[in-house]
C-alpha cells in the first residue's frame, strides 16, 4: 500500500518506474527532482518486496546529501512532509538532510539509502572518495540537471555501478592523453560507443513539460576598447602593473576591462527598476563592489538590496521591489526562487552547466509566471563573444585556447 500524497505528473511517474539504485535522475532545473527521488524511495525501497507474511523489517534510514543552501532552506523538508516524512528523530523513518560538506562524515554508513542531490562527484577528490565508499554499502540514486560535460565527469557513477574497478582501468581503456602537455590532457576517447551504452544503463531522462517561455535579451554595453587593445597587444596587466605570464592572466586583465564599464552598471539598473524583482549573477569581487551601488542608487526607491556570494549569505528577499546578487560559484545552483521573472546576467561565466544551473533558479514547474526573462549583458570585445560562443556550444570555456587565439602569451597577437 502506497504512502505517496500527491499525484506525481506522468513525466515523474514514467521515470519513478525507469529508476533503479545506481541511477541519475537526469531532469531540468525546477523539473521535480526531488518529489520523484522521494516517491522511488517510497515505493521501491520502503514497500519494496513488501509481504504480509515476511517478519517486519527496520525501516531503512534515509539519508539526502544536498548543497548547504538548499539544506538551509529546509526544501527537502517541505517535501519530506508531502510523503508524510520528517527529519525529527524517533517519527517513523529515519531521515537525515545534510550537505555536501559533511558527507566524509558518512562514509561508513551502511544499509541505508542515500540520495545525492546535485552533481558534485565528479574528478578524483574527498568527496568522489566518500561517495564511492558509501555506494559500496548502501543503497542509492544521484540527481542532476547537468550530469556530466565530458566523460571523465561519469567515471565515479561508472565505477559506483561497477563497470570499472577504478579509475585506472578507466583511464587504460578509455583515454588517450595529449603527450605534448606537461599537464594530463585528454587529446581523445577510446570505445565511445560502449560508453555511450554505459551512460544509457545509468541515466534516466525526465523532460517535464513547461508551462514557461524563456525570452533572451542581448544587452550590448559600451566598454573601453583602447585600454583592451593595449593590453591585448603589450601583454601587460595595468591593475597589477606586472606583465602578464600565462593564458589566465590575460583572459583575467581583459575580461576586468571588458566587464568594468559604467555602462555595464547602468544598464543592470535599468533593468532592475523596470523588473522591480530581479536576481543578479556575477563572477568578480571587483564587480560585486560596483554592484553593491544599487543600495545607494535604489535606497529611495523602497528596493532591498540583498547578497549570496562567499562573503554573505543573505536569504531571498520577500518584499515587492528587491534585487538578490548572487554570485555564480556560491548560488548557482540548489535554491530556488518562484516570486520574480526575471535574471539578469552581469558577466558570463565560463561553464555551461553553471549557466544552465542559474537560469533554472527561477524556471521552475511551480512558477506562477508564463514568461521568464533573461538579460544577458555582454560588450563587442573578443573575449565575451568567445566565451557566449562556448555556452551557446554547450561547452565550457577554455582560456588557453583563447590565449592561443589571439597569439599566445607573450607572442605576435592576433585580431580577435
Amino acid at each position: 500500500m502506497s504512502h505517496i500524497l500527491l499525484e506525481l505528473l506522468p513525466e515523474q511517474r514514467s521515470a519513478v518506474d525507469r529508476l533503479r539504485d545506481g541511477s541519475v535522475l537526469c531532469g531540468g532545473t525546477g523539473s521535480g527532482k526531488s518529489v520523484t527521488a522521494l516517491a522511488y524511495f517510497v515505493e521501491k525501497v520502503v514497500e519494496g518486496g513488501y509481504s504480509p507474511f515476511a517478519p517486519p523489517r527496520r525501516p531503512v534510514p534515509l539519508y539526502i546529501i544536498t548543497t548547504a543552501k538548499k539544506r538551509d532552506s529546509l526544501e527537502w523538508e517541505r517535501e519530506l512532509a508531502r510523503f508524510g516524512m520528517t527529519t525529527e528523530p524517533g517519527k517513523g523513518i529515519d531521515v537525515v538532510v545534510t550537505s555536501w560538506n559533511k558527507v566524509k562524515e558518512l562514509a561508513d554508513v551502511k544499509d541505508s539509502f542515500f540520495i545525492f542531490d546535485e552533481q558534485r562527484v565528479v574528478g578524483n577528490g574527498a568527496w568522489v572518495t566518500s561517495f564511492l565508499k558509501i555506494a559500496s554499502s548502501n543503497r542509492w540514486i544521484l540527481l542532476s540537471a547537468t550530469p556530466g560535460d565530458v566523460w571523465m565527469d561519469y567515471v565515479p557513477v561508472f565505477i559506483a555501478n561497477g563497470y570499472f574497478k577504478n579509475r585506472t582501468e578507466f583511464c587504460n581503456k578509455h583515454v588517450v592523453y595529449n603527450r605534448f602537455t606537461k599537464y594530463p590532457s585528454v587529446s581523445r576517447y577510446l570505445g565511445v560507443r560502449h560508453l555511450e551504452w554505459l551512460r544509457a544503463q545509468v541515466l534516466v531522462s525526465m523532460d517535464v513539460e513547461r508551462h514557461t517561455e524563456r525570452r533572451y535579451h542581448d544587452v550590448v554595453v559600451e566598454y573601453d576598447v583602447d585600454a583592451y587593445e593595449a593590453v591585448r597587444e603589450t601583454r601587460f596587466d595595468p591593475v597589477v602593473g606586472e606583465p602578464i605570464q600565462d593564458a589566465g592572466g590575460l583572459c583575467r586583465a581583459l575580461r576586468r576591462l571588458s566587464d568594468g564599464g559604467p555602462d555595464r552598471y547602468k544598464k543592470t539598473l535599468e533593468i532592475c527598476r523596470q523588473a522591480e524583482r530581479s536576481i543578479v549573477f556575477y563572477n568578480f569581487d571587483y564587480e560585486l563592489e560596483r554592484l553593491r551601488g544599487m543600495r545607494e542608487d535604489l535606497a529611495g526607491e523602497g528596493f532591498e538590496v540583498a547578497e549570496c556570494n562567499g562573503h554573505k549569505h543573505d536569504p531571498l528577499p520577500g518584499g515587492e521591489r528587491w534585487v538578490y546578487l548572487v554570485q555564480y560559484a556560491a548560488g548557482a545552483e540548489g535554491w530556488n526562487c518562484t516570486t520574480c521573472d526575471t535574471v539578469v546576467f552581469y558577466s558570463p561565466t565560463y561553464s555551461y552547466r553553471q549557466q544552465a544551473q542559474a537560469e533554472g533558479r527561477i524556471d521552475r514547474i511551480n512558477t506562477p509566471f508564463k514568461v521568464l526573462h533573461y538579460y544577458r549583458l555582454r560588450t563587442r570585445s573578443g573575449i565575451d563573444a568567445a566565451i557566449l560562443k562556448a555556452l551557446r556550444e554547450k561547452r565550457t570555456f577554455n582560456e588557453r585556447g583563447f590565449a592561443k587565439a589571439v597569439g599566445g602569451v607573450g607572442g605576435a597577437p592576433t585580431t580577435c
